[in-house]
């Protein structure tokens, strides 16, 4: 559409700042569009998101934690040393996913704002729902870069957009999220919601005491009885359940149907107007050889493999889905691949492209060389292979709030401000033992963040988990040293230059 591509051209060159008769075009090509209706304009909106489904935004939140390393392998995955500058805590304000995710996410509040604009005359809810993802990507660039560029009035390009830093930001997102909660519908979970609007506000209390503080935060009861308060609303609705051997229901590809957690999620329909690459998510993991061949890329740390139990439903099984291959090997096809592998057809032992067996080891480097490097490192396969489709839009609603996030956070909540560490205990418990494994006797903040990683894995909540934890700056596999700067992102270098009221965030000052 026309209208879009003006939109693509403006943000990615001068992302709300400043222009010459540039913007007066814009403006005058904006309200000419009679051809374009709210609905579109919501739909791109809603697509502005899926930096969050294995796009930059997630890569930001998952390459830098202990879940997931990017091994250059041999010629492949070098990448300028992007995925090495990732795990190793190294990147720079010019490194693209810093820039990506950043550029993407403004791109998305750009998008909800126009659906504002009054020649398009959104509807109460339409105006609601984009005012949602606005707030979301506010809350993501926060969480992620500590400065919000923010501009309400599109009418006049020519003023620089303010920006938002630390709570100030956070408090901004709570109130636009209190002022349109009830004019948000109820469902369904791939359009923002009221539930979906009450767990945002439950993660930007829980953070708060971290946008104030990175490094020492002090988490304040009343923000953590908010969380508390917010997920007794969900909890007494009534409409979610964490059920045994329910958990890769949610990222199946009916899982718009027989999911009984997800709360928000981004629909993904082969041929529609809405979604994203869910089937990169395989891709990036699998094996040339495997069925269907990927890209042989990304893995996850033997440590954090190891948090697991081997009765663990979420370390992989052999899950039965609509469209599933019939995997007479009966190994995992989703969750942890580690081992043999085989053809989920004939059953057949795969191999790797110089004829060895392939298998999957838990040792991996950051840099992978010698007859091995197509086979080291743990894969990982969250979301079922949807093999009915053949593009990048599968099947697969991309899972952002879960109704297990809701219960652990309470659970947080509940031990953060002195309660009843029985209650908490409880929260949690009943979902190890949905997952089959035996309940903890003590509930510390230690394994309540091990829990985390266990029951989240992927979804792209490590970092931020791991930097409230006080996590974050600790030394992993294949991570041999840290700074406190990296506890935020640089602003890229580009947006410093076309935006004067961002200053580069400390320690990455050249």
């Amino acid at each position: 559409m026309k209208y879009i591509k003006i939109v693509f051209f403006i943000f990615l060159t001068l992302t709300y700042t400043a222009c010459t008769k540039l913007d007066e075009k814009f403006r005058s090509d904006v309200v000419n569009a009679s051809n374009l209706t709210a609905t579109q304009l919501l739909t791109s909106a809603y697509n502005s998101l899926n930096t969050v489904q294995t796009g930059d935004w997630w890569h930001l939140q998952e390459h830098t934690s202990d879940e997931l390393i990017g091994p250059t392998r041999g010629p492949d995955w070098d990448d300028n040393g992007n995925w090495r500058a990732l795990h190793l805590h190294t990147w720079t304000a010019d490194q693209s996913q810093v820039n990506g995710a950043f550029s993407a996410l403004l791109t998305g509040q750009y998008n909800a704002s126009v659906v504002l604009q009054p020649e398009f005359k959104a509807t109460t809810q339409q105006a609601a729902e984009a005012r949602f993802i606005r707030a979301f990507t506010i809350f993501a660039v926060l969480d992620s870069y500590d400065q919000v560029p923010y501009r309400e009035d599109l009418n006049d390009f020519k003023k620089l957009p303010v920006t938002m830093k630390s709570t100030e930001a956070a408090d901004f997102v709570i109130t636009e999220l209190n002022a349109i909660i009830s004019d948000l519908p109820d469902g369904p979970n791939y359009i923002a919601n009221k539930d979906a609007a009450k767990v945002l506000l439950m993660k930007v209390y829980l953070n708060k005491a971290v946008y104030a503080n990175r490094s020492t935060p002090s988490f304040d009861n009343g923000d953590m009885q908010q969380v508390i308060t917010l997920a007794d609303q969900i909890i007494n609705s009534g409409k979610y359940s964490i059920g045994a051997k329910d958990y890769f229901n949610n990222f199946a590809p009916d899982n718009d149907i027989i999911s009984k957690e997800n709360i928000f999620t981004l629909l993904n329909q082969p041929g529609g107007t809405l979604g994203g690459n869910v089937r990169g998510t395989w891709f990036q993991i699998a094996h040339y050889n495997m069925n269907p061949g990927g890209w042989n890329g990304f893995a996850t740390l033997s440590d954090f493999y190891n948090k697991f139990d081997a009765t663990d439903e979420r370390r992989g099984i052999d899950y039965r889905y609509v469209g599933a291959l019939p995997n007479p090997a009966h190994e995992p096809n989703v969750g942890f691949f580690v081992g043999q592998r085989y053809d989920e057809t004939t059953g057949a032992a795969l191999k790797d492209r110089q004829g060895a067996p392939l298998v999957f080891t838990p040792e991996v480097s950051i840099i992978e060389t010698g007859p091995d490097l197509e086979r080291t490192g743990i894969r990982v396969n969250k979301y079922p292979y949807d093999y009915a489709t053949n593009n990048d839009q599968k099947n697969n609603d991309w899972a952002v709030f879960r109704y297990a996030d809701v219960l652990l956070m309470k659970a947080e909540a509940i031990l953060r401000s002195g309660g009843s560490e029985a209650e908490a205990r409880n929260i949690v418990n009943s979902i190890r033992t949905a997952r089959g494994v035996a309940n903890f006797s003590t509930l510390t903040l230690a394994n309540l963040l091990d829990e985390r990683g266990r029951e989240l894995y992927w979804e792209g909540w490590r970092r931020q988990d791991l930097i409230r934890f006080g996590k974050y700056l600790e030394l992993w596999q294949e991570k041999p040293s840290d700074d406190p700067r990296n506890l935020i992102f640089p602003i890229p270098n580009n947006q410093l230059a076309v935006n004067p009221n961002l200053v580069q965030n400390p320690g990455y000052e050249q």
